[in-house]
């Protein structure tokens, strides 16, 4: 059986992808119009097939290979090979070290005062703006989410490292090289330009806390470089590795804490609810212990509702290796595999009125009724992210210290509308006016 898609257009979906506004949106749209299994034109990929029920992903689960073409954009990080799309005989044990130390609790532990210091100095920051001014979240989430990182990836390394100037290097590089992968003009000519000086500045600065960490000397396998040394690495190995787990580690905690102060600002009774488990578990300590945070059982939930409704990273893809049947479909081996997780998490088959925040649909007995990938807000399989454990403990971390002190309104007058930029992001910031809990 043939799978059912839109006409194919002259431009490779271009036109259609920008007048839905945005691959998220039209994703939405296909699977509206067509089902849970799409045939559609991917700009960067000619044709894919897109996948939105969490029954038929698990035909998919084991997939071991990403199409090159659409990660190229990453190219320019990486010196000794793209590691987003690196063979499975390469990839697996590249990931399982990475898993040894990005999902470890003694890892977590050890670098988890370091996490609630930095977190604490943003909610002084915060604390200190007069009675009701609105900050922009998702820039400074995201530099702190940089810096929490840094010191994770990096041994603790103390380098004059500005994390703001990194974030906006970050955003320049994947600005151009999106660009290009989805054909987007631009205007200024000085933009490649730009994108050189960024990434010499974050090679640069890669390469200054690497020294700083004493590469040859004694390493602790609980940092990312020093299970990386251990384990033989080649220096330029080791600085592409540093470089991706950056990009993929700040992007995705800093906005995901974004979006969800953002929802209980639009749902006070929520908020209420978030701070009084706060109160309950933490009484009168500013701060959770690492401990905590598996008491904090409803922040969790948020949290998770939170990405169900705006996932950090919004889709994903994969490249068949053999012919594979997806329902009463036939797809051929060397067949692109999106995967749009928001379609996926917005699934009303398996969401009861889908675009609802609902926390509650994360109590265990809701999670037991559906498909184990219902919910991929980390990707799933051998490609999913190494780093979901610990991007959730800094989540539930920072959203703890700030909720326990703050609250957070929506900003009068700003409008909030999610892009997808390497992330879920918003256009024009996550504005929100910040005031004191206990005056």
């Amino acid at each position: 059986m043939r799978i059912p898609g839109p006409e194919h257009h002259e431009d490779g979906g271009l036109s259609a992808v920008t007048a839905a506004g945005g691959l998220h949106e039209y994703q939405l749209r296909l699977h509206d119009m067509y089902g849970p299994v799409v045939r559609f034109q991917l700009p960067g990929a000619d044709e894919a097939v897109s996948v939105a029920d969490p029954v038929l992903l698990e035909a998919t689960a084991h997939i071991d290979k990403r199409p090159e073409k659409l990660f190229s954009f990453l190219d320019p990080l990486c010196e000794v090979g793209n590691l987003q799309v690196l063979p499975a005989d390469e990839h697996t044990p590249w990931r399982r070290l990475l898993l040894s130390v990005l999902a470890g609790r003694p890892a977590h532990e050890r670098h988890f005062a370091r996490f609630t210091e930095l977190a604490r100095d943003l909610a002084d920051r915060w604390a200190e703006r007069s009675d009701g001014e609105s900050v922009e979240l998702q820039q400074e989430l995201t530099a702190l989410s940089l810096r929490m990182i840094c010191g994770f990836a990096l041994g603790g390394a103390e380098v004059d490292t500005d994390a703001d100037r990194a974030v906006d290097a970050f955003e320049e590089v994947l600005t151009e090289h999106l660009g290009r992968l989805y054909q987007v003009p631009r205007d200024d000519p000085r933009s490649a330009e730009r994108t050189d000086k960024a990434l010499a500045y974050l090679r640069a600065t890669v390469d200054r806390v690497v020294a700083a960490h004493g590469v040859g000397g004694q390493n602790d396998r609980s940092d990312l470089i020093g299970a990386l040394v251990e384990a033989g690495t080649s220096p330029a190995r080791i600085r592409d590795t540093v470089m991706v787990t950056l990009l993929a580690a700040h992007h995705t905690t800093g906005v995901a804490v974004s979006w969800t102060l953002h929802l209980l600002g639009r749902h006070p009774g929520v908020a209420d609810r978030v701070t009084a488990e706060l109160d309950h578990v933490l009484g009168e300590r500013a701060a959770p212990d690492y401990g905590d945070l598996r008491r904090l059982t409803y922040l969790d939930m948020v949290l998770k509702e939170s990405m169900r409704l705006f996932p950090p990273g919004p889709y994903g893809a994969r490249e068949t290796t053999e012919d594979l049947a997806l329902g009463p479909y036939d797809v051929p081996a060397g067949t692109t595999l999106f995967y749009p997780f928001w379609a996926v998490h917005l699934n009303p088959e398996y969401w009861p009125d889908p675009k609802r925040f609902d926390p509650e649909r994360f109590t265990p007995e809701k999670v037991a009724e559906r498909p184990r990938l219902a919910y991929v807000p980390f990707g799933f399989g051998p490609r999913g992210c190494e780093g979901a454990a610990l991007a959730t403990v800094e989540a539930q971390l920072v959203l703890a210290v700030l909720l326990k002190r703050l609250r957070f309104l929506p900003a009068p007058g700003h409008e909030v509308t999610p892009v997808e930029r390497f992330v879920l992001w918003a256009r024009d910031g996550i504005r929100m006016r910040v005031r004191p809990r206990h005056l």
